[in-house]
């Protein structure tokens, strides 16, 4: 098996992780809408062939990581859906503007699994690990948890900024994280850093 490598090929302040084993990958966080030349670009640049990305990963359905998800499967990535996520992909075209650009994601095409079937899914990638409900940030949340510890967490809320209503949600998902392992957290926004930098998580 291929050794695991992560690329940011991330732009406007927001990372979007290449995560691979051999010549096949999983692109988590897709993009703002109307920005497919810029992430063109930027697969370039960081040498990610796009016919490598085997599956986009929308850790949430927020237009700064899931907003060229059309426009990537239109390219032939297709966009894997877990379960909790099918009722927020409509919802995410009401925060968008004629301006943004934004193609509504088509639902009959998507790749819809379960996170018990996340595993085995990765396993054909080359990639050991599973992809983990970590609602907080929003409800349809989720991370991609490597067997390395490297846990891509969207924008699950840091435990230290989190409104009191939601800090037991956030905090289980920290939690859940910890003991499956997660020892790094690589986030859509800011610096990678070590799990026992999210203090309470």
């Amino acid at each position: 098996m291929s050794e695991v490598t992560i690329v940011n090929v991330g732009y406007r302040s927001t990372n979007y992780w290449f995560v691979s084993a051999g010549t096949s990958g999983l692109l988590v966080d897709l993009g703002w809408p109307g920005t497919m030349g810029q992430m063109h670009a930027n697969l370039r640049r960081m040498d990610v062939p796009l016919n490598e990305i085997r599956y986009g990963l929308a850790t949430h359905y927020h237009i700064d990581h899931a907003g060229l998800a059309q426009e990537l499967k239109g390219a032939g990535v297709p966009l894997l859906v877990l379960d909790t996520q099918i009722s927020a992909i409509p919802i995410m075209k009401t925060w968008t503007k004629p301006r943004d650009k934004y193609v509504e994601i088509t639902m009959h095409d998507n790749v819809r699994i379960s996170f018990s079937e996340s595993r085995s899914v990765l396993e054909r990638l080359g990639i050991p690990g599973e992809i983990v409900h970590t609602p907080g940030h929003s409800g349809d949340s989720v991370s991609l948890l490597l067997d390395n510890g490297s846990a891509f967490t969207g924008d699950l809320t840091h435990p230290a900024l989190v409104g009191e209503s939601d800090a037991a949600v956030v905090s289980a998902s920290w939690r859940t994280l910890r003991e499956r392992g997660a020892t790094r957290v690589y986030p859509a926004h800011g610096p990678v850093r070590p799990m026992h930098a999210e203090s309470g998580g």
